[in-house]
């Protein structure tokens, strides 16, 4: 009966722990669903009076929303793909390779982990401008090609790797990119998932680093416009409510659906070598 008892106890918690975790989201889609000023109202509701349409229609019509997600899209395709190949081929690298000074260049690589973004940004924006890359979709992709923490993570992976597996190979006569395309990427499958994950999200909720390269309106991202349009619709809170609901909806919607293979994938890096 105690047992009992402590576990109706301990999943009631985690039931109300989950429920105001999530009370902000479903209160969000409720809001987008009122009509105007509706959630101005004091006390403000739960649940719309009259549910409508109206507020997205609003916000991809005359707003043009949608040009916004495809943006997104597109950038955050682009850094997913092309940063996994950089990160997957640079952590295999120092992982299993031989060559002189890699521990002493990987540890200089992790100092990187503990500078700020922000103080970075100055300088990467004046290569941007002289590699005639601002206002454009390269000057999103181009810095995000390799992130440290992807390297670090495949490389903690990649060293669970049998040594002689890698060795056979080459004693067959396989050379170091057949090694890595038919042999080491199958085995990294788990991690490869997970950072494909991680760098997706993170890349689609950018919001700094878009702002500051992209001047022109027609190249924005969803959250740089739905920022921009915050501004033009300040006490439109209904409005604002269904552009945060869609733009965050597919990546929520991406995390849950994949969410067993990103936390295996987070779980196996860790303890791996």
């Amino acid at each position: 009966m105690n047992a009992r008892l402590a576990g109706l106890l301990v999943n009631g918690a985690l039931l109300a722990i989950a429920a105001f975790a999530l009370f902000p989201l479903l209160w969000m889609l409720s809001v987008s669903f009122m009509q105007p000023s509706e959630a101005s109202a004091f006390p403000p509701p739960l649940l719309p009076a009259h549910a409508t349409f109206a507020n997205y229609r609003e916000l991809f019509v005359r707003a043009g929303m949608g040009r916004y997600l495809f943006n997104s899209l597109i950038v955050a395709s682009a850094i997913t793909g092309l940063s996994l190949f950089c990160n997957l081929a640079a952590g295999y690298a120092f992982a299993k390779l031989r060559f002189r000074g890699r521990d002493r260049l990987f540890q200089s690589l992790l100092v990187a982990l503990l500078i700020p973004a922000q103080v970075a940004m100055i300088p990467l924006f004046l290569i941007m401008k002289a590699l005639h890359l601002v206002n454009s979709y390269g000057g999103v992709v181009v810095p995000a090609l390799a992130s440290m923490f992807g390297i670090y993570l495949v490389r903690q992976y990649a060293r669970s790797i049998p040594q002689e597996l890698i060795e056979a190979a080459r004693i067959d006569g396989a050379g170091e990119l057949r090694i890595f395309a038919t042999i080491v990427l199958p085995l990294l499958k788990p991690i490869v998932a997970t950072l494909a994950i991680f760098t997706f999200l993170s890349s689609w909720n950018d919001f700094m680093w878009p702002l500051i390269v992209l001047s022109d309106e027609a190249w924005q991202t969803a959250p740089v416009a739905l920022a921009s349009l915050s501004r033009e619709h300040v006490q439109d809170n209904e409005l604002m409510m269904a552009g945060s609901v869609v733009t965050t909806l597919p990546v929520l919607a991406l995390f849950l659906v994949l969410q067993r293979h990103y936390i295996q994938g987070l779980l196996l890096g860790s303890v791996k070598g």
